[in-house]
């Protein structure tokens, strides 16, 4: 878990760096230049996060609807609906899996399934995930072999929401190892628990540990605990409150060290927020802050070394 630690650690570091990325769409619209200060006025998407260094995030669009996410090093994530909920999401691509702040050379493909409670609430996300590595070269052959199964794993997310404020309240996590010829039993386990400020996150504890015995029910004892926590809202408009409430879950759900980004599930922008491991006795809190720019539409344009570029709607 001290992996996962020093992994938030590297990646709160980014600089603040302006981009030099195109200002048009796929299309040949125009978006809004970092550089002006008119901005766009009208309904507008989020269409680009970027750093100095890459495009982390491009989204593309269906109508209204984003229905695919380009992000580094050519993965892919393909949106796909039923009415207008989102019924399946597909990753194919690279995460950085071991913690190390580098995307992993082993690729990543995983499917989640979505279903949702009579409230049109979301309920339930199914997983099914697979790692592939590419074997070495072996001489005197000089060409590089094609990535191969590495192993598979199977998830299971429990998505409850306040019956009070209708707010996301938790997220039981349940996974472990899909081996063929085997009976599938999860292993591991994690419980996120949210709380507000407001309609802002304000808090994030999450807890990890063992599953006991074959039956996929029993939870064994804490074996890691995290907080994050998310201070000095201000009352601008977050760019990510442009996309899908399900998919912000599912971005956050993509690796299990993701939920420094659970600043995405609020209307506003945090200026300050924390990370710390609860396992230490004395407990150490790490603080990152940032100086935001805003457009004159009040949404957030850079922050914590990120460029967000927007599109017409």
């Amino acid at each position: 878990m001290k992996r996962i630690f020093y992994f938030i650690i590297l990646i709160a570091g980014l600089s603040t760096i302006h981009s030099c990325k195109s200002l048009l769409d796929e299309d040949g619209n125009p978006l809004l230049d970092l550089n002006t200060t008119e901005g766009l006025s009208g309904p507008r998407a989020l269409y680009r996060e970027v750093t100095n260094k890459d495009t982390l995030a491009e989204y593309h669009y269906s109508g209204l609807l984003v229905t695919k996410v380009l992000q580094d090093s050519a993965s892919v994530t393909d949106i796909m609906y039923s009415g207008d909920k989102i019924s399946q999401i597909n990753f194919n691509g690279f995460l950085d899996l071991d913690g190390n702040g580098k995307l992993d050379k082993d690729s990543v493909s995983y499917t989640q399934l979505f279903t949702y409670a009579n409230n049109n609430k979301l309920q339930t996300i199914s997983e099914n995930r697979s790692i592939f590595r590419r074997p070495p070269i072996v001489p005197p052959a000089t060409t590089p072999n094609p990535q191969t199964l590495l192993r598979k794993e199977k998830s299971s997310y429990r998505i409850v929401y306040s019956t009070s404020t209708g707010k996301l309240d938790s997220i039981v996590m349940r996974n472990g190892p899909d081996t063929a010829g085997t009976n599938f039993v999860f292993t591991d386990y994690s419980k996120t628990g949210y709380s507000y400020l407001g309609d802002n996150v304000s808090k994030v504890i999450r807890y990890y540990g063992k599953m006991n015995g074959t039956s996929g029910t029993s939870y064994g004892p804490v074996t890691g605990k995290y907080s994050y926590e998310y201070y000095a809202y201000d009352d601008q408009v977050s760019p990510f409150t442009l996309l899908p409430h399900v998919y912000k879950i599912s971005r956050l759900l993509s690796t299990v060290i993701n939920d420094k980004e659970s600043l995405i599930l609020s209307p506003n922008n945090p200026k300050r927020w924390s990370v710390t491991d609860l396992t230490p006795p004395i407990p150490s809190p790490i603080v990152k802050s940032t100086n935001y720019s805003y457009d004159p539409q009040t949404y957030m344009t850079k922050g914590y070394g990120v460029n967000y570029i927007y599109k017409p709607q």
